[in-house]
């Protein structure tokens, strides 16, 4: 069955449903005091009696080869679970950290091999603000690194 065939038969169940309602319904007045009150004693017990569907929260996807499955979990996440959830966000913000502190630490590095270039060299550090001295720098392919 496809999802629109199942979607016609239930379509066709809930029109037979209402069309036996309403034909309850028209003749409800016609039904004496006592039987309209043991169906309204009969329908209030009914209702208490239903069964209240308990619902799963999925916790988890197992992807294994060709199939998946779903795990299942408790109502209420107890803190192995939520520790589990937060797990992702705190890996993520300690990488970011990470990455920001070896960039630093390689910015730092570069800008002290230059200052030690800078000051090891012949020239004075004038030179280097002279324009045409970068420029002689950028045509002799970097020389001096």
């Amino acid at each position: 069955m496809t999802n629109s065939t199942i979607y016609l038969h239930d379509l066709e169940q809930e029109r037979f449903g209402l069309r036996v309602a309403s034909r309850l319904s028209d003749s409800l007045d016609d039904l004496p005091y006592e039987i309209s009150e043991r169906l309204r004693a009969a329908r209030v017990q009914a209702v208490s009696k239903r069964k209240i569907v308990a619902t799963k929260m999925v916790t988890g996807v197992v992807n294994l080869g060709g199939g998946s499955s779903l795990t299942l979990g408790s109502d209420q996440p107890n803190w192995w679970g939520k520790l589990a959830a937060a797990a992702p966000l705190l890996m993520l913000v300690l990488g970011l950290i990470a990455i920001n502190l070896i960039q630093d630490d390689i910015h730092i590095k570069e800008i002290a091999d230059l200052d030690a270039a800078l000051l090891t060299d012949d020239l004075p550090p004038a030179a280097y603000t002279d324009p045409g001295f970068a420029h002689y720098l950028k045509i002799s392919s970097g020389q001096f690194k």
